[in-house]
C-alpha cells in the first residue's frame, strides 16, 4: 500500500521533481524514499529521501513502536533552519546512522511551524532535561508519547565538532537502556511529563494587574538596554527582545524621553545594520553580534510583519520619514518575494543558498565584494554607495561585505557632502540595480506553505500601513490575503493551520484564531466594512466554545477535540511570535469597546487575573500581554465618524488626523447615514442615535460608552486626541 502511494505521488510530482539528497541513482532518481514523500510540508519533504525510515506524527508510528517494543526518535525542525540542514547532512543522510535508527527506533519528523503544539510541548521537555532549547530538537519518547531524554543538535560521531559523545553513540546507549532498563525510561517519562504539566500551567493570580507592572517592566528593559547599539545588551540580538510597541505606549502616557530614545536607538541601529536587507528590504531573523551587523540570514514572515508594525507606530509617534520608508520597503519586499499568486503569504526563506561552486553557503546570496558592486554600478553611483554601505573597508563576512550603514540614513548627506535629494536618488537607483543583479544568483529556498497565524500578522501590518499611509494598494493586499484565508482555510466555520499544494493541514491553534481576529478587527477599522467585524465575532465564538477555560480564564493552545497530546497547554509567555493569549485578551477588550457587550470585558479580565501572578513575577516575559494591560488601565476611546449618506470622502480630514496621531487603544467606526448605519447598528450599538450635525461629517468621541460633544472641526478633533490619561 505504501509503495503504491509513493508511486502515485511520483507520477503526480512529475519529471520536474528533483529529490533533495546525496543518494542519487544513475538515472537521477533517489535511492531512498520514505513516507514523508507523501507530505506537503517543505520541511518534511526535505527529508523524504533520507535513508531514515521516517514517519510523520500520528497513531501509525506509535502503534508500530508498541508492536516492536521500540523507543521513538522524534526530530522537530523547520525548513529554513541552518542547523537542521547540518544535522540532516551529517546524520540523517548517513547510511550507517540511518541503518541503526531503522533497526532500533521508530523515527518521526515534525515541522514545528505546522505543529506548534508538539513543538512547544517537547521543547518544554528538552528545556527541563538540559536547561536550554533550540532546533533541530531531538527527543526520545516511550511508545506512549512521553519524553525521557532529549537535546538539540548532536554532531554525528564522537569527537565531531569537539563533542565527546556523538549522535550514533547516543542512539546506541539510549536503545540499550530502553531494552535493558525499560522501567527506568518509563519512570523518567512519567516524571518529565509531570514536570511539563507543571511548567505549562500558569500560576494563578488573585487580582487584575495594576500600573506598577508597566513601570517595573520598563525598569527591567532599561537595566538591560544597550545605549550604543539598541536592543538588549550582548549577543545574539533578536528584534523581539526589546518590545518597541510597549515602549511607545509607555512614552505616550508618561512623556518619558529616555524611553522614546530606547525605541528610536533600537529602530535606527537595526535599520542601519546587516540584519536589515539594504538591497531587497525586509529583515533577517536575528543578529549574531551586538551591533546588528552579521545576521543569521533566514527571513521569517512573522518577524517582518511585527517589525513593519513597530516602524509604522514609531513613524506615527516621531514623524520620522525614514521609519515610513522602512515600513514600505518591508511590505514591498513581502509583496514581491513572499506573496502567492492567490494572495496568501509564504512563510520563510532559508539562510543558505548555492555559491558559484555549487555548494550551499550561508549568506552568500545577500553579500557582496567590492568588485561585484563596481561591475554593475557606474562610477558616480559606486562612489556614493560604497562608503554609504561601508564597502570601502575590510570585508566583514567570509571575505565578503554585508551592506550596512554607520548610523541613520539622515546622517549620511553631511558625511558625503551631498544633498539629501541626490543621495536618495542614488540610493534608490543603486538598490534597484543591485537587486536586479542579485536576482541572477541562485535564491535561497523559500518555504511556500501558508500559515494562518503568520498571514494574519502580515494582514495586520498591511491593513494598518494602508490606513496610516493612506495607501489603497497596501489595503487591498491585506484584503486579498484575508479573503484567501476565508476561501481556502476556513472550512465549516473551523480554521486550519496551514495550506500547501491546494491542501489544508492540521486544524488551527489558538494563535491562528487570535491573530486572525485581530486582523479582521483592523480591517473593520480601516476598511469600514461590517463584513470583517462579523468574521471576527464568528471566530471569537469558536474560541469561546472550544479553546477557552471558562472556569479559570485564558485559552488553551489546542481545541477541546485534540487527542494526541500528553499535556494540553495554556500558552502565556510572549516570544518571537507573541502568545495567542496576549492577542486573545486584547481582542476581547476591543470587542467590548466596539459592541459594548460586557461579557467580552469580563472574559478579558478573567484571563488577566489568571495571568497576573505570572505578570507580577516576571512582567518582561509578557511584553505583548502588557499591551492589553495598557489598554485596561487607559481610557480607551470609541471614535464614531458619521458622514452624510454615501459621502465617505468627507470623513478624510478626520481620518487624516487619526493617521497622524498615535492612538493605540481606540475603536473606530466609520459609517454613513441611512442603510449603511443600520448595517453597523446590528453589530455595534455605538452608532445608535449618531447622526451628522448641520449636514456635515460629525465625530463622536466616547469613553466607555459616554460620548462628548459632537465634533465637526478636524482641528478640534486633533486637540481632543492629544488628551492622554497618564500613568
Amino acid at each position: 500500500m505504501l509503495k503504491e502511494k509513493i508511486e502515485i505521488m511520483k507520477k503526480h510530482r512529475g519529471d520536474q521533481y528533483k529529490p533533495r539528497t546525496k543518494h542519487i541513482l544513475p538515472d537521477g532518481s533517489a535511492k531512498y524514499t520514505n513516507r514523508l514523500f507523501l507530505e506537503s510540508s517543505p520541511y518534511l519533504l526535505q527529508h523524504a529521501h533520507n535513508p531514515v525510515n521516517w514517519y510523520s506524527w500520528g497513531d501509525e508510528a506509535f502503534d508500530e513502536a508498541k508492536r516492536l517494543n521500540r523507543p521513538v526518535l522524534l526530530s522537530i525542525g523547520y525548513s529554513t533552519c541552518h542547523w537542521c540542514h547540518v544535522m540532516e547532512e551529517e546524520s540523517f543522510e548517513d547510511e550507517e546512522i540511518a541503518k541503526y535508527i531503522n533497526e532500533n527506533y521508530i523515527a518521526i519528523k515534525v515541522d514545528r511551524e505546522e505543529r506548534p503544539d508538539l513543538d512547544s510541548l517537547y521543547m518544554t521537555a528538552v528545556q527541563a532535561i538540559t536547561g536550554r532549547g533550540g532546533w533541530p530538537m531531538t527527543v526520545w519518547l516511550t511508545p506512549d508519547r512521553k519524553p525521557f531524554y532529549g537535546g538539540t543538535y548532536f554532531p554525528a560521531r564522537d569527537g565531531d565538532r569537539g563533542a565527546a559523545t556523538g549522535f550514533l553513540t547516543l542512539l546506541e546507549k539510549i536503545s540499550e537502556t530502553h531494552q535493558t532498563k525499560k522501567d527506568m525510561a518509563s519512570k523518567s517519562g512519567r516524571q518529565i511529563t509531570s514536570l511539563i504539566r507543571q511548567m505549562m500551567e500558569p500560576q494563578k493570580g488573585r487580582g487584575l494587574p495594576g500600573t506598577e507592572i508597566l513601570h517595573r517592566s520598563i525598569r527591567h528593559y532599561q537595566s538591560l538596554f544597550d545605549p550604543v547599539y539598541g536592543g538588549l545588551t550582548g549577543s545574539p540580538k533578536f528584534p523581539s527582545s526589546l518590545p518597541i510597541r510597549l515602549l511607545l505606549r509607555y512614552y505616550r502616557r508618561t512623556d518619558d524621553k529616555n524611553v522614546l530614545l530606547m525605541a528610536k536607538t533600537s529602530l535606527d541601529r537595526m535599520a542601519s545594520g546587516g540584519i536589515h536587507d539594504q538591497v531587497g528590504g525586509g529583515f533577517h531573523r536575528y543578529s549574531t553580534d551586538e551591533k546588528w551587523l552579521v545576521p543569521h540570514f533566514e527571513k521569517m514572515l512573522y518577524d517582518n510583519a511585527l517589525l513593519a508594525i513597530s516602524y509604522l507606530e514609531a513613524y506615527q509617534v516621531t514623524g520620522k520619514k525614514e521609519y515610513e520608508q522602512i515600513t514600505k520597503r518591508i511590505l514591498h519586499y513581502v509583496k514581491r518575494e513572499m506573496t502567492s499568486p492567490e494572495g496568501g503569504f509564504y512563510s520563510a526563506t532559508d539562510a543558505d543558498s548555492l555559491n558559484p561552486d555549487g555548494h550551499r553557503e550561508e549568506g552568500w546570496f545577500f553579500t557582496w565584494t567590492e568588485a561585484e558592486i563596481d561591475a554593475v554600478l557606474d562610477t558616480d553611483q559606486a562612489k556614493i554607495l560604497k562608503p554609504c554601505f561601508m564597502v570601502d573597508r575590510n570585508a566583514d563576512f567570509e571575505g565578503r561585505h554585508i551592506l550596512h550603514t554607520s548610523g541613520s540614513i539622515e546622517d549620511i548627506p553631511g558625511k558625503l557632502s551631498i544633498n539629501e535629494t541626490r543621495l536618495m536618488e542614488v540610493m534608490t537607483e543603486s538598490r534597484e540595480i543591485l537587486l536586479e543583479e542579485r536576482n541572477k544568483r541562485p535564491a535561497p529556498l523559500r518555504d511556500e506553505k501558508i500559515l494562518t497565524s503568520w498571514n494574519a500578522l502580515m494582514i495586520i501590518a498591511y491593513a494598518r500601513a494602508g490606513f496610516v499611509l493612506n495607501d489603497n494598494v497596501l489595503m487591498n493586499t491585506a484584503k486579498k490575503a484575508a479573503v484567501f484565508i476565508l476561501d481556502h482555510m476556513l472550512i465549516h466555520k473551523k480554521l486550519h493551520r496551514s495550506y500547501k499544494d491546494k491542501k489544508v493541514g492540521h486544524r488551527a491553534f489558538l494563535n491562528d484564531y487570535a491573530f486572525l481576529i485581530t486582523a479582521f478587527l483592523d480591517l473593520y477599522e480601516t476598511d469600514h466594512d461590517p463584513f470583517w467585524l462579523k468574521k471576527a465575532l464568528l471566530l471569537d465564538n469558536v474560541l469561546e466554545e472550544h479553546f477557552e477555560d471558562i472556569e479559570n480564564g485564558g485559552f488553551y493552545m489546542t481545541d477541546d477535540d485534540q487527542k494526541d497530546l500528553i499535556v494540553r497547554e495554556k500558552p502565556f509567555y510572549d516570544g518571537a511570535v507573541p502568545s495567542g493569549n496576549s492577542y486573545a485578551v486584547s481582542n476581547l477588550l476591543r470587542l467590548y469597546q466596539i459592541t459594548t457587550d460586557d461579557t467580552y470585558r469580563k472574559r478579558a479580565e478573567k484571563a488577566l487575573k489568571l495571568f497576573s501572578g505570572m505578570l507580577n513575577q516576571n512582567p518582561a516575559s509578557f511584553s505583548e500581554l502588557l499591551l492589553a494591560v495598557d489598554t485596561l488601565l487607559d481610557r480607551p476611546r470609541e471614535i464614531i465618524i458619521v458622514t452624510p449618506d454615501k459621502d465617505k470622502k468627507s470623513a478624510e480630514p478626520f481620518l487624516n488626523v487619526l493617521r497622524n496621531s498615535f492612538q493605540p487603544n481606540k475603536a473606530l467606526v466609520v459609517t454613513s447615514e441611512g442603510d449603511e448605519r443600520d448595517a453597523h447598528l446590528k453589530l455595534t450599538p455605538l452608532v445608535k442615535g449618531k447622526k451628522t450635525i448641520s449636514g456635515k461629517t460629525t465625530v463622536y468621541l466616547c469613553e466607555q460608552g459616554v460620548c462628548h460633544v459632537p465634533i465637526n472641526d478636524p482641528e478640534v478633533f486633533a486637540d481632543e486626541l492629544k488628551k492622554v490619561k497618564s500613568l
